[in-house]
């Protein structure tokens, strides 16, 4: 009977001890996130200890203001440079700040070079290069990209072999035909068309816009294609409105290439009427003083450099938009 009343009786299980309660979350907890040990010169612990914080941020930090004194101090010398006399520049070595703050330089340059006028000139070349290259490369990429024409690979295999070739090599075919423009025969020489004309046959500017183009979603362009919209229509209102960090980089690219292009300039635009401040300033180096010569170039970087402060976000951003799907 004892041993019926044995079996019949429910059993209660001890309580778990403080330890098997501690090992069994541990085995849990392994089970939930699994570890993965990453080997490195300077492990986790040492990193975060109280050396090793002061360690990373004092070489963090020695890097950065390293690289940024590297890549400023030509811009920081060009602007010291220009309020230094003739005599502070002749020095060797020059003094590393000018005596006096003396914007007189800066003023010649402006009158003596007629900077004015050279501004002028470039800034129509660069905006009309920018205007044209919206207008035929968005084009272009947008075809090749979503329309698909008939040898599209080929062509845009040809285009990109162009960029393969070096630029002095094409200078003497490109100046023959800016002389006497095939078909027409006209002379486009000291034109804003031969600035224009050159900056729009671009195959980079047409390969990145296709590139971002095929990462549009097909599906966006089908269903304006059921609502009854043509292929024009589309481009100007879905594919532009999403495609603007990427008509920002070309944009970029674009007005500053023809604001710093010298060779190009100097040989279709030989009228000091027509000159870009480059060659305006290099055709006028040999009369001016130094220091008003580095005046003259400060005020040429100024436009270029404020441009790139206000669409640096935008290069990346459109360089890295069309690279990954889904």
């Amino acid at each position: 009977m004892s041993n019926l009343t044995a079996l019949r009786e429910p059993t209660v299980e001890e309580p778990a001890g403080p330890r098997r309660q501690g090992a069994a979350r541990h085995r849990a907890r392994r089970r939930r996130k699994p570890t993965t040990e990453v080997r490195t010169i300077v492990s986790a612990q040492q990193r975060n200890s109280r050396w090793g914080r002061r360690i990373y941020w004092a070489t963090l930090i020695g890097v950065l203001v390293s690289f940024t004194a590297i890549f400023v101090f030509p811009l920081f010398w060009m602007v010291t440079g220009a309020m230094k006399s003739p005599d502070e520049l002749a020095q060797m070595p020059s003094p590393f700040l000018p005596s006096k703050v003396d914007f007189t330089a800066y003023r010649e340059a402006w009158d003596l070079m007629d900077l004015g006028l050279l501004l002028k000139n470039t800034v129509v070349y660069a905006a009309g290069a920018w205007m044209f290259t919206l207008v035929f490369d968005v084009s272009a990429a947008y075809a090749l990209s979503k329309l698909r024409p008939i040898l599209g690979n080929l062509i845009l295999g040809a285009m990109l072999a162009t960029l393969m070739i070096p630029t002095m090599v094409v200078l003497l075919p490109a100046y023959l035909t800016v002389h006497d423009l095939p078909i027409f025969h006209w002379d486009l020489l000291n034109t804003p068309w031969a600035i224009w004309l050159p900056a729009v046959a671009n195959g980079f500017n047409i390969f990145l816009l296709k590139r971002f183009f095929d990462s549009i979603p097909r599906e966006l362009l089908e269903a304006a294609e059921i609502d009854g919209a043509s292929p024009s229509r589309i481009l100007w209102k879905v594919v532009l409105p999403v495609s603007r960090p990427i008509i920002g980089v070309v944009s970029i690219f674009t007005v500053v290439n023809v604001w710093r292009d010298f060779v190009w300039p100097l040989l279709v635009l030989q009228d000091a009427e027509k000159m870009s401040i480059s060659v305006g300033i290099a055709s006028l180096s040999a009369q001016m003083p130094q220091n008003t010569l580095i005046a003259a170039l400060v005020i040429a970087s100024v436009p270029t450099i404020v441009v790139f402060f206000i669409f640096q976000r935008h290069i990346m951003a459109g360089l890295t938009a069309g690279s990954l799907k889904g």
